[in-house]
């Protein structure tokens, strides 16, 4: 075998051998995608209502509010991220974006579905409110700091109901009656554990808040239950994340108030709510606006602080509008129905 020869046998191999590489070899990223988008005023794949409603009458509203999502593909060889980074509709980004050191894919899963089922409580808070519907505050027991005056007398799950023979009207009251007293006094608790009532008491201990006051805690966390006379049920399987707070919120109001707020048209958004109506920023703002056009959509609301990354590559056809709360969302979709000026996305988000 000459030596020319044996030169491009072993060019070959290694050419072979580096393609390989590329197509096989494992790399540290993972590419978002613009995932399936779903009309809260319409169903799910299943043909199931996204969301019903009982205890209060609904109006039908034929155009759409979609909520909108991202896919996550991972893992990613080589040339796949290669052709991801030649793509306008993927964004490829670091593993640890999505998948922080130390959680396992099944960690971030379960996180992204708690967040989800969250998100959907905040929307319904939030649109009730926004309608002025009256509901029943609970003050649940989440969780007990390590140490704490407490601990092995109240347990997770249960309901906070008086202090000192007061009631509990919501987290913040019970706080400020917890203060009134001096660190190392105790404080009598009437508490609904499942169905049995009983009343305990409980020391506390100093703490110091930020602005150096000290003040007296028993050391537990808690969380608010709001009960509605109206119920609201959202039912969409295999999505995570609190993006879809502000849609949802939009399509509960829809459904229950008469008119339209669509009057026909095919709008989407996306964005965080909390239970005042607070609108959050939420992350692939790009993919979500792709895959929202890509299904008919029209009018994007965007989170305000979402807007800059917005502006850098918008579908041809997308309307923008920049949203910062659930009451501005509801004015801009009523600028939309008269024709005044909506608020545009700016490279500020203020």
């Amino acid at each position: 075998m000459s030596r020319r020869t044996l030169t491009l046998l072993l060019s070959s191999v290694l050419a072979l051998a580096l393609v390989l590489v590329v197509a096989v070899a494992r790399v540290p990223y993972v590419a978002l995608a613009p995932g399936p988008t779903f009309n809260t005023l319409g169903a799910d794949d299943q043909g199931k209502p996204v969301i019903t409603i009982a205890g209060h009458a609904t109006f039908p509203d034929n155009g759409h509010l979609n909520m909108t999502t991202i896919s996550v593909v991972v893992p990613l060889t080589l040339a796949q991220a290669l052709r991801g980074w030649l793509r306008h509709d993927y964004a490829v980004v670091p593993r640890d974006v999505i998948y922080p050191p130390g959680r396992s894919t099944d960690q971030v899963r379960k996180q992204d579905e708690a967040d989800f089922r969250a998100s959907q409580s905040s929307a319904t808070t939030a649109a009730l409110r926004y309608l002025g519907v009256k509901g029943t505050v609970h003050v649940l027991v989440d969780s007990l700091q390590k140490g704490a005056p407490a601990t092995g007398i109240v347990k997770p799950g249960d309901e906070i109901l008086e202090v000192d023979g007061k009631p509990v009207r919501d987290a913040k009251t019970l706080r400020a009656m917890i203060g009134t007293r001096q660190p190392g006094q105790s404080v009598r608790l009437k508490l609904l554990r499942g169905t049995t009532p009983l009343t305990v008491s409980v020391g506390t201990a100093a703490t110091t808040d930020k602005d150096g006051k000290v003040r007296p805690v028993i050391g537990v966390q808690t969380a608010e239950r709001t009960d509605y006379p109206i119920k609201v049920t959202i039912s969409l399987g295999d999505i995570g994340g609190p993006s879809a707070g502000l849609m949802f919120a939009l399509g509960i109001i829809d459904e229950l108030e008469p008119g339209s707020l669509t009057h026909g048209r095919f709008i989407a958004g996306t964005g965080t709510i909390d239970d005042d109506g607070t609108v959050g920023p939420i992350g692939g703002i790009q993919q979500k606006l792709i895959g929202a056009r890509r299904r008919g959509a029209t009018v994007f609301l965007v989170p305000a602080d979402n807007c800059a990354e917005a502006l850098s590559s918008p579908p041809d056809g997308l309307k923008l509008v920049k949203v910062a709360s659930l009451r501005g969302a509801l004015g801009e979709l009523h600028n939309l129905e008269t024709g005044a000026a909506t608020t545009p996305c700016t490279k500020k988000s203020a």
